[in-house]
């Protein structure tokens, strides 16, 4: 499930995984140095992704009042020298809530104080985050349940104008009040052109969609949704516009060998239609045949966020030095569990040179 959060306006590199690596700097996260990149991943035009990941670098709180069974969901922003991670949390009595972490530097995200965001006494999980500048505030788009709502599931905000206030945001609200009848959604993520804001999510029946609204009307007054993309495809899409490119990619899970993975769209407008760029087993965008791991601890690359260029609501990121933040878990800790007990960790993909 995700939440639904804006990045700001950086990459992660080593050490404080801000912005554009430096050259020569060592990063001591993932053991080695970096090369300026100033050219797009080639990738992005082959479709023959490889990345090189990180340990596990946050955890689930296992203490008192209640144990984390798993940290999930993340999306991040660097803003004013911190980063700023909202992440979906279980607690051992299946229970899901939002929770907040900041900290400047990578090596001490485990660390960092968590905040529950206590906005709602029922589920509620899966952010997003992004500053709207129309409105010069931050919003936080996830889904909520609701058994006093009909539907009693679907995709609802909280605003605020301090994103580092973990108390500051506002009590949520329903972004379809009311919602098209009979709709199967989960995983929503907002992203704006020059005209309109435009919000996609997956149906966990191989479709993702897209509902529209004028940038003056959000976050209100959507249209009805409809079909994006048709394929093998699960959950957990994230769209993002590619900078300096005119283009927009699409990250979507898909689920493969009893595994979790991700496959890449490209469109030349956020209306599609989407071309296939990494969409199979043997050519995924991030899967763990593509992924080098020193120290092998996820087989599972799952409900992952790129690294943004940016903190608004155009969700840019450099294509010439593409992050993921995701959840991972081994082929034991995903397959001997039921789904709500898998102790997800996150970790960080970086373009292999």
């Amino acid at each position: 499930m995700r939440l639904l959060v804006i990045v700001a306006a950086c990459g992660i590199a080593v050490g404080e995984m801000c912005g554009a690596a430096k050259a020569g700097t060592a990063d001591p996260l993932l053991g080695h140095s970096h090369q300026p990149a100033s050219e797009p991943w080639a990738a992005l035009q082959d479709g023959r992704f490889v990345w090189r990941a990180s340990g596990p670098i946050i955890s689930p709180l296992r203490g008192p009042p209640e144990p984390r069974i798993s940290i999930k969901d993340p999306t991040i922003v660097w803003f004013e020298g911190r980063w700023h991670l909202f992440c979906t949390v279980r607690f051992a009595s299946r229970h899901a809530e939002i929770e907040y972490l900041s900290f400047k530097d990578w090596r001490e995200a485990d660390r960092a104080p968590r905040q529950l965001l206590n906005l709602h006494d029922q589920y509620y999980c899966a952010p997003q985050v992004f500053f709207f500048r129309p409105h010069k505030r931050w919003y936080l788009v996830y889904q909520m349940a609701d058994k006093n709502h009909k539907p009693p599931f679907g995709p609802a905000y909280s605003t605020s104008t301090d994103i580092g206030d973990a108390r500051s945001w506002s009590r949520p609200a329903w972004l379809f009040p009311d919602a098209p009848e009979g709709q199967r959604w989960l995983d929503f993520w907002v992203i704006c052109d020059e005209r309109k804001a435009h919000l996609f999510f997956t149906s966990l029946d191989g479709r993702m969609w897209r509902s529209e609204t004028k940038l003056a009307d959000f976050p209100r007054a959507w249209s009805r949704p409809e079909v994006a993309i048709q394929a093998d495809i699960f959950e957990a899409s994230h769209t993002y516009r590619l900078k300096g490119l005119g283009r927009y990619l699409t990250i979507v899970e898909a689920q493969g060998d009893r595994r979790r993975y991700y496959k890449a769209y490209l469109a030349d407008r956020l209306e599609g239609p989407w071309k296939p760029l990494a969409d199979t087993r043997s050519r995924p965008f991030a899967a763990f045949e593509n992924v080098r791991q020193a120290e092998p601890w996820t087989t599972n690359i799952s409900h992952g966020e790129l690294i943004r260029a940016g903190v608004d609501e155009t969700m840019e990121v450099d294509p010439a030095r593409l992050r993921l933040l995701f959840q991972g878990a081994s082929d034991s800790q995903y397959r001997g569990n039921p789904y709500g007990r898998i102790p997800w960790r996150l970790g960080m993909l970086e373009m292999a040179e």
